[in-house]
Formats: C-alpha cells, sequence, structure tokens
C-alpha cells in the first residue's frame, strides 16, 4: 500500500512539473513563422521571468540593444530579460512586461500554457484585446 502511495505522489509530482511554464522555448515570430531564438523561463522571488539564451540567427547573436531604455539600453540581446516579474493568477502568469528587444518597446504581458509544450505567449498595451500573440513551443 505504501508503494502504492509513493508512485502516486511521485506520479503527481511529475505531471505537476510537466504543466509547468518554466524551462526553455523556442520562440516563433508571429509575422514569418520562423523560429528565432530560445527563452528560458524561471522563478525568481516568486515572479516568473524569461531570458534568451540562445539565438538563431549568427548575424544576429552580437547585437546589442541599442532600442531599449533604462538598464537595458545597449545590453547585449543574448541574455536580455525579456519577461520580467509576471505571477501566477489561475491557469495563467500575467502582471508583467515583456521587451521586444528588435524595437526596445515594453508592452505589459500574460503567458498562458496551452497543453504541456505550447505557451502563448501576449504583449499588449492598455488592454490584452489590443496586441500580439506568438506561441512558444518546449524544448
Amino acid at each position: 500500500m505504501k508503494k502504492i502511495l509513493l508512485f502516486a505522489l511521485l506520479l503527481g509530482c511529475l505531471q505537476i512539473n510537466a504543466q509547468s511554464v518554466l524551462g526553455k522555448w523556442k520562440t516563433i515570430d508571429d509575422k514569418t513563422g520562423k523560429a528565432k531564438s530560445i527563452v528560458e523561463i524561471f522563478e525568481s522571488n516568486g515572479k516568473v521571468y524569461g531570458k534568451i539564451v540562445e539565438i538563431f540567427d549568427p548575424a544576429k547573436r552580437d547585437r546589442k540593444c541599442e532600442k531599449c531604455e533604462g538598464a537595458d539600453k545597449n545590453k547585449p540581446v543574448l541574455g536580455l530579460l525579456v519577461i520580467k516579474g509576471l505571477s501566477k493568477d489561475g491557469e495563467e502568469y500575467n502582471g508583467g512586461k515583456i521587451t521586444d528587444p528588435e524595437t526596445g518597446s515594453v508592452y505589459k504581458c500574460f503567458i498562458k500554457l496551452e497543453g504541456k509544450d505550447k505557451l502563448t505567449v501576449r504583449g499588449y498595451m492598455g488592454f490584452a484585446l489590443i496586441g500580439r500573440s506568438q506561441s512558444w513551443v518546449r524544448i
């Protein structure tokens, strides 16, 4: 009986981990449909963040975020925190910001897991209805 309970507990933990937004995600450009980068989503002090850990286009690997403002200005895009300060709210994470390193623009953001290997990432201004969404794929 104890073995069955232990197995069920372990299986439950694995399912919870598999249903997490944490991990590495391949970003897919919503305009071109091409894979652009790998973003690692992690948790720190109860908030969720996303950092660019790989860029597929060799010509863009050494770019700096010249159009970014504040502390991110002229930082390398590789290693840049593009998702900052999201909090879990039911089945989605929101209340944070996302930076577009191409334009330097910062938007409100929410992310939501769609199945275990697909993440919807939405950046918007004002209302969530006015914005852009991308689908990222777990790697």
